[in-house]
């Protein structure tokens, strides 16, 4: 069976997608751009995709955010995933290189070295449970696609190894050797893979998105984008001095509604991102938005904890 990559590649293309690109979990989607035509394909591919809240969510992504399940991450990367807005599936194409279109249970049929045992894991590998994988990317960290936690690709910590500071932890079942890999490059369980920053990302983009919500909250808003390779305190200070911006030209919001009430649909992800948000709330955009930075700045993003400042 041929190879498709090395693993150390392999991790990084991981790793990349969770720092670097918009995600959504979405069944069976192994990388589409969420363009309105790949919307209505994938909110009626699939009954999970069918229920109300995730089609909201489907339909309330930009057009940059990229769709992925668990196992359609591992095969939209060796199908050749590129990130292309532009394209169908993102660059990939379906079932290339000689790697099949296969559930996240069978997958593992694929692999060799097939183990419970964590304490010789190398980066590349997949790691298993029941109906659920990801990517060992090294320093006790795995690449997953769930809708828990960030609700799309992600890094989180391999419970077999240990917790890590930042991360959400989960204990997986065993791992293994993907046949389409060149598992020859040199790895252990303690070796940090760094992905490539993503360089047509400017500081004020970077801001924006921070204001957007997308890069999350401190601490793990810092780790995140220093992982990506960027400097936190120039993207930061952009922010503060967007959002101080904002607070001294913000129009007049619509007396008759319930800013509270919006903030908490914003946060939601009701309103979606970017002009859609923007659009959406109209004269209340300013307050609003005001409103939700405040309360990312002060961890105060939990439903029952959201006020106004």
């Amino acid at each position: 069976m041929g190879k498709v990559m090395n693993n150390i590649d392999f991790a990084n293309k991981a790793k990349e997608i969770a720092t670097n690109f918009k995600t959504l979990y979405i069944m069976g989607c192994f990388g589409a751009p969420m363009n309105n035509t790949n919307k209505n394909r994938y909110c009626n591919n699939h009954s999970y995709n069918k229920q109300s809240a995730r089609t909201n969510k489907i339909k309330n992504a930009s057009a940059d955010t990229f769709g992925f399940d668990c196992v359609c991450l591992i095969k939209g990367i060796l199908w050749g995933w590129k990130g292309n807005v532009n394209k169908t599936y993102g660059g990939a194409s379906y079932a290339s290189n000689g790697v099949p279109d296969v559930g996240a249970d069978t997958i593992m049929k694929y692999c060799t070295d097939v183990s419970t045992n964590f304490s010789n894991i190398q980066i590349g590998e997949v790691v298993h449970m029941s109906g659920h994988v990801g990517i060992y990317i090294g320093d006790g960290l795995a690449v997953e696609c769930t809708p828990i936690w960030k609700d799309g690709v992600q890094i989180t910590a391999v419970g077999n190894i240990g917790a890590k500071s930042g991360y959400n932890k989960r204990t997986w079942v065993n791992h293994g050797k993907l046949n389409f890999i060149d598992y020859n490059q040199a790895s252990s369980n303690t070796e940090n893979v760094k992905p490539e920053p993503n360089p047509s990302k400017t500081i004020d983009e970077l801001a924006k998105e921070v204001i957007d919500g997308k890069w999350g909250n401190n601490p793990d808003r810092k780790r995140r984008l220093t992982e990506a390779g960027y400097d936190y305190s120039k993207v930061q200070s952009k922010v503060n001095e967007i959002v101080s911006g904002n607070k001294a030209n913000s129009t007049t919001p619509n007396p008759s509604v319930n800013i509270l009430d919006l903030v908490k649909k914003t946060i939601r992800g009701d309103f979606g991102n970017g002009d859609d948000r923007k659009k959406a709330l109209g004269n209340n955009y300013a307050e609003v938005q005001r409103q939700v930075n405040l309360n990312y700045q002060n961890k105060t993003t939990n439903w029952d904890n959201i006020k106004l400042y």
